[in-house]
């Protein structure tokens, strides 16, 4: 590997803290930190503790005041709804500005949790910037999540306030989050003192007196106030991840780590230039949209689109290309998902010649393994570079990414590439001994871990401890296997749990998922361990067909079993495939193998809150009992 990306890597290696501290005096403190991080009484890790900032003055004030303030910053762009609308920084900043007095008028201050449940409108981000301003703390809850599941987080982030709209739209049907939001409140134990409510147009809700108030008329007394310093160490705030106990993990973003980390990933990840326009097309609910929708970008002074639609169906599969043309997208970050589905219902990427896509520089993928399929198919029909890079809600950044800010390495197809500065990536075997090149191990992170990951879990540091850092002393257990190869590149096979045994052979289904992917009439696929009585588990496939394809099924099964034998070997013995209208996913885009697992072994179904549609189950069940 050359040079400059090794030099900065090494450069961290050497002396994580001093590369650190250096970092930090790319933004602007109220006091600027002496120390790069502290060790609690519980060993935990802190990042800038004895600094002082606001990170609503990072993401918009400083560019204000820099004269910055008619530059583009936020563009709201809903398919769904046929509406559009831009923020310059000065009116983001009033906005904001304006709804932190609603808050604090409320009772709001510094260290007080609020939960955001609002769809992809420009509330939401006011919603998140108006809390970092007054030091609050802020949990946002995917739009439309259940009443149960909001319920759960209500009790364990105890919110003085939570903020959402009357509905969310989606593609063909209106969601009212208000009966929703009302049913959970009445199921929490914690009661919150008030319900902010945004109104839209396409459904009113009913709001109750003494508790719920219209947050327009809000907006329309409210004195605006200014940012309140807040130490490095002092929370941003909290998300909600699965945890496999069933309860949710609360990861807790420190102000100060955050701060410094996203804004050196703009440059250093994603080769971003201020005044630049980029286009994360994710959700605020998930760790993405927190990072790359509404902080990273404001603070590092690009223009961020918050979409509100999806990657076809609104109207079709161009819509990406669409946005691009209409708002000059530099760099668009998406799962491989959202271009799986683009390529199933335009193999040919006809959609992406109609438009003007001349401004866009690079993709970037992450949320899931990018498959060979996908990442030559954007290859070949966009030109552009396929950017893979792997990271997790708990870190918040990419733990491994081309980093194209310092050096654009050669891509390797199934690669995330090299480790990010700042993140020491090895490869352990059962043992805790490091593995040799291409020995596939436990991806662990040796500690610390670097500015803007978890510093715990919410008001459950010995969950944190036991479920991260207790497996391999000195370092964070990712819960993902890889290896890593002769040239320093790091290959992610999946979770731990999706390396299944058969016969004794341990057997990598990602590897197989990434031969049933390339065959040119599979659209989708998932590949998962099953029972077996004899061999303790076989592989199984589910893979859906690209529209259009009019062969034989029983053909495909055919070429499918042979390619994974030829490739793997006989021991694979990939011959249980199913051929499905489609996979069940969460709402981010991530296949569901360990139900679709306990869907063929007759266990209990374990359906985690995130789904995108739980009706699915019922329909491969009949497929089941059809076969």
């Amino acid at each position: 590997m050359s040079g400059q990306y090794k030099q900065h890597y090494n450069a961290f290696k050497q002396n994580p803290a001093e590369f650190w501290l250096a970092q930090s005096k790319c933004i602007p403190w109220y006091k600027t930190p002496q120390n790069a991080y502290t060790q609690d009484s519980d060993d935990l890790y802190h990042w800038f503790d004895d600094g002082q900032l606001n990170t609503s003055y990072l993401a918009l004030d400083q560019h204000v005041e820099a004269g910055f303030g008619e530059q583009t910053a936020l563009i709201y762009d809903s398919p769904v709804t046929n509406t559009k609308q831009t923020y310059n920084y000065s009116q983001l900043q009033q906005e904001v500005a304006k709804f932190a007095g609603v808050m604090q008028s409320l009772g709001v201050q510094k260290g007080d949790r609020v939960v955001i449940y609002m769809p992809m409108i420009p509330q939401a981000v006011i919603g998140m910037l108006a809390c970092a301003r007054l030091g609050a703390v802020h949990s946002v809850v995917f739009g439309g999540f259940a009443a149960h599941e909001l319920a759960v987080r209500i009790d364990d982030a105890k919110p003085k306030l939570v903020l959402s709209a009357s509905c969310g739209v989606e593609v063909s049907n209106i969601i009212e989050y208000k009966p929703l939001l009302d049913d959970a409140i009445k199921r929490a134990t914690h009661k919150v003192d008030h319900c902010v409510i945004y109104q839209r147009e396409q459904a009113t809700a009913t709001l109750n007196s003494g508790q719920d108030i219209d947050w327009a008329k809000a907006m329309q007394t409210a004195q605006a106030v200014d940012p309140v310093p807040v130490s490095g160490s002092d929370p941003l705030y909290i998300l909600y991840t699965s945890g496999t106990t069933g309860l949710p993990k609360g990861v807790v973003r420190e102000n100060g780590g955050h701060a410094v980390a996203l804004n050196y990933s703009m440059k250093n990840v994603y080769g971003m230039e201020p005044g630049e326009v980029f286009w994360a097309a994710s959700d605020i609910g998930w760790v993405v949209g927190h990072s790359y929708i509404v902080y990273a970008p404001l603070m590092y002074r690009c223009a961020t689109v918050l979409y509100e639609g999806k990657p076809v169906r609104t109207p079709d599969a161009s819509a990406f290309w669409r946005v691009v043309e209409e708002h000059k997208v530099t760099a668009l970050f998406s799962a491989p998902t959202a271009f799986r589905a683009i390529k199933k219902e335009d193999p040919e990427a006809e959609g992406f010649k109609k438009y003007d896509t001349s401004s866009l520089k690079r993709l970037f993928l992450a949320g899931e393994r990018l498959d060979a399929a996908t990442y030559g198919w954007l290859k070949e029909k966009t030109g552009l570079p396929v950017l893979d890079h792997w990271w997790q809600t708990e870190t918040g950044w990419a733990i491994a990414c081309n980093p194209i800010g310092i050096e654009h390495l050669e891509t390797k197809a199934g690669s995330s590439t090299v480790p990010t500065p700042g993140f020491d990536v090895r490869i352990l075997n059962m043992e805790g001994e490091e593995c040799a090149p291409n020995e596939s191990g436990a991806v662990v992170i040796k500690l610390p871990l670097p500015p803007g990951c978890l510093s715990t879990i919410w008001q459950n540091t010995e969950r944190y401890k036991q479920g991260y850092l207790s497996e391999y002393e000195g370092y964070y257990l990712s819960g993902d296997g890889g290896y890593i190869d002769e040239d320093g590149y790091l290959f992610i096979m999946g979770r731990t749990d999706d390396v299944i045994n058969v016969a004794g052979h341990r057997l990598s289904t990602g590897e197989m998922e990434e031969i049933v992917a390339a065959h040119p009439a599979v659209a989708e696929c998932a590949v998962f361990g099953v029972n077996d009585a004899l061999k303790g588990q076989n592989p199984m496939a589910m893979i859906v067909l690209k529209d259009g394809f009019t062969g034989s099924h029983q053909e495909v099964q055919q070429q499918l079993v042979q390619s994974v034998r030829n490739q793997i070997g006989a021991i694979a013995c990939l011959k249980n495939i199913m051929c499905v209208e489609r996979l069940p996913k969460t709402r981010s885009g991530k296949i569901l193998r360990k139900n679709l697992r306990q869907l063929i072994d007759g266990e209990e179904l374990q359906i985690p809150s995130t789904i995108d549609d739980p009706s699915i189950f019922a329909e491969l069940s009949e497929q089941l009992a059809e076969k």
